[in-house]
């Protein structure tokens, strides 16, 4: 598996690389509709791809919400997509128990943003020797990442990258401080910037969060414009029936458009 990883070269390709799938795997077939029209799109733009879809959600608001359909089922469903489409692979992790079962199915380990100051879960990812992807915490500031940054590296894996997924602003919203971009590419790993994630709105009176996706390729144009490494977004044929994260993802069909124009920006950022 990790020969698909040294396969996505972005900085060769002169383009950003792009982590996209389902927020959780509802089941086999729509798992793989969602992979297969994101390698078509990514193959014919030439963009670096990574499938992402969580195999099971962990931080719900509410008891009754979808949180999977098992754990091996899950992590089986998205090790076929890797291994039938021959694509890199990455799913969260919420313990420190989960990382070693959970990299035997997929190519990189994501550590949730509310996790990312969990020494435990840090050095167990780390210790898989797998690609270990952080996401800042909402409560975080962008040079503090370097803590955790370090602490995967002291396992003896430097295969790290971090995500920037917003800020908490009050109670209910989130923000993107777009110098944080710039600050975390001075630890010397790749970064990424969640497109969906930051725009949700999460502590709803219903325990459902919600989201703005309308600005979605608003917030990657910024991104792409202050030169972040990549991009990650959630997306669905119809995000009004998702069973997680519907409110703030993009609808499937909508993506392809989205990436060219973005494509654009970036070839224009790297003529300067």
């Amino acid at each position: 598996m990790i020969g698909r990883i040294t396969k996505l070269k972005y900085r060769e390709s002169g383009n950003f690389f792009l982590i996209a799938g389902p927020c959780v795997v509802e089941n086999e077939k729509l798992t793989f509709e969602i992979a297969e029209k994101l390698v078509a799109i990514t193959d014919k733009l030439k963009i670096p791809y990574i499938f992402k879809a969580s195999y099971r959600k962990a931080n719900r608001s509410r008891l009754d919400s979808f949180k999977g359909i098992g754990d091996e089922k899950a992590l089986k469903i998205i090790k076929s997509v890797g291994d039938t489409l021959k694509i890199p692979t990455i799913t969260d992790v919420h313990t420190p128990q989960e990382t070693e079962f959970a990299a035997k199915f997929t190519d990189i380990l994501q550590i949730p943003a509310f996790l990312c100051r969990q020494t435990d879960l840090l050095i167990s990812a780390g210790k898989t020797g797998r690609w270990v992807n952080i996401k800042k915490g909402q409560f975080i500031s962008p040079e503090a990442m370097q803590f955790a940054v370090d602490k995967v590296k002291q396992t003896g894996n430097v295969k790290v990258m971090v995500t920037e997924r917003g800020n908490m602003f009050g109670y209910q919203d989130l923000i993107i401080d777009f110098r944080g971009i710039a600050e975390m590419k001075k630890l010397k790993v790749p970064v990424v910037l969640d497109v969906t994630h930051s725009l949700q709105q999460p502590n709803q009176k219903t325990g459902v969060t919600g989201g703005k996706p309308e600005l979605i390729e608003t917030m990657a144009r910024a991104g792409i414009a202050v030169g972040t490494d990549g991009l990650f977004l959630e997306t669905h044929p119809n995000p009004a029936i998702a069973k997680s994260d519907g409110a703030n993802m993009i609808k499937l069909d909508k993506v392809e458009d989205i990436l060219k124009r973005l494509v654009k920006i970036r070839k224009t950022i790297n003529s300067f």
